[in-house]
């Protein structure tokens, strides 16, 4: 598909979202994505209830986590081979009823082995909407400098979405039942989804429509800088994690619990305004070396979160943080263009997705029983620890991602492929 922007202009949002045909699967994609952010929160909220015990509630949503990072990257294989409308709908249907019998056997009292299982399709099963917007952003955007911006905006969107699908759900179980964040969640995807599905029009183009037969038979995580690309996503879902239970011990700890939404909201607002700013920014930098210097800024600024004995000072480097996480995803999102064939795209993004799930359920569980032996300092020590092991994979494989691989250049549709070198 030929690009649909010039790509000497400068990058900007307003170039970006005149984009022929982008609004006919942002609109629907965020509806589509709102709920993901839903999920987990739905789920403690109901179970809690329950069941009496915030460990139990925390258990189950972290089968789902891990289930959805096992899973997604094969529901994207599919998506790149088949076309994500063949996967995307059966996926919703079986969320919609995984979700529904999750909040069944929950408010009947079942036991919490029968809640493991229920949540395991749930997980599994979650739309990756997110990975196939940017998808097909890629497909539209393909060789233009546009990619960035696009990237940039899509973490934004992202960042929205997990500061109001928690609000909302809190608002639903609180307001009205505790089962209602859940079941909204529910019908959310399934109507979102469903009508994301229906944007034809935008779908890329999948493996069994193209003409090379090798890239049929590329696998994302086949290309070394993908794999690498991975590590760095799964300390980034540490410091997701990591924050979300040692700010919550935090402000149990000082006694002002309702500080809570306070700090994590300083932190996802770092987020936000990092984002806006890579994608309005022309670099002149290549990807790798960004992704490297933004990341050792990630670690650095984790490092210091286990010494702020004060709101103030917790909420400034919360911020921080914040600030450094969005060019570090964006700049991976915006690696996998040219480091991934397009038959295995959607599939990459997924990979990346998952490994953010992966890492920020392993770090609700360590940090949580870290703050609870040693109080919520100790639970900090989880988004350091896993930064900068990642950092350390990404310094030493950083050659991975500077790898040439093949672009395609498209004529009329489907082109000759030329090699590109990312950096």
């Amino acid at each position: 598909m030929e690009s649909t922007v010039a790509s000497g202009k400068r990058p900007g949002y307003g170039q970006l979202l005149r984009t022929a045909g982008a609004w006919t699967f942002l609109l629907p994609g965020f509806a589509a994505r709102q709920p993901f952010a839903m999920l987990t929160i739905g789920i403690v909220l109901l179970v809690q209830h329950t069941t009496g015990s915030y460990g139990s509630a925390g258990a189950v949503a972290a089968v789902t986590g891990v289930s959805m990072a096992l899973f997604a990257p094969q529901s994207g294989k599919l998506a790149d081979r088949y076309g994500q409308r063949a996967v995307l709908v059966p996926g919703v249907l079986v969320h919609t009823a995984s979700g529904a019998a999750l909040t069944v056997l929950a408010l009947t009292g079942a036991p919490l082995w029968a809640l493991f299982v229920a949540a395991v399709p749930t997980g599994a099963s979650v739309p990756q909407v997110g990975p196939m917007v940017r998808a097909r952003w890629a497909a539209r955007l393909q060789g233009s400098p546009l990619m960035s911006t696009a990237a940039a905006f899509e973490s934004v969107t992202d960042e929205f979405t997990f500061v109001v699908g928690p609000v909302l759900a809190t608002a639903l179980c609180t307001g009205i039942h505790p089962a209602a964040g859940l079941i909204a969640e529910s019908a959310l995807t399934l109507a979102g989804g469903l009508l994301f599905a229906a944007q034809r029009r935008t779908q890329p183009d999948h493996g069994l429509s193209l003409t090379d037969a090798r890239s049929k038979r590329v696998s994302a995580l086949s290309v070394p800088g993908v794999r690498v690309l991975a590590v760095a996503f799964l300390g980034i879902g540490s410091v997701f994690g990591g924050m979300q239970v040692s700010l919550t011990a935090f402000t149990q700890e000082i006694g002002q619990p309702g500080m809570n939404g306070l700090l994590y909201g300083l932190f996802a607002a770092g987020n936000m305004l990092a984002g806006v700013a890579v994608g309005a920014i022309a670099w002149r930098t290549g990807p790798r070396r960004r992704l490297v210097l933004g990341y050792t800024g990630l670690t650095l600024a984790a490092s210091l979160l286990w010494t702020a004995h004060s709101v103030v000072l917790l909420g400034a480097l919360g911020l921080v943080v914040g600030l450094f996480i969005a060019p570090a995803l964006i700049t991976g999102y915006t690696l996998v263009d040219s480091l991934v064939p397009a038959t295995a795209r959607t599939e990459a993004f997924t990979w990346l997705t998952g490994a953010v799930a992966l890492g920020q359920a392993a770090a609700v569980t360590v940090a949580g029983q870290l703050a609870d032996e040693y109080g919520a300092s100790a639970g900090f020590a989880v988004p350091l620890a896993g930064t900068a092991l990642a950092l350390i994979t990404l310094v030493a494989l950083r050659s991975r991602l500077a790898q040439r691989a093949s672009g395609r250049v498209a004529a009329r549709g489907i082109g000759h492929r030329v090699p590109v070198t990312v950096d």
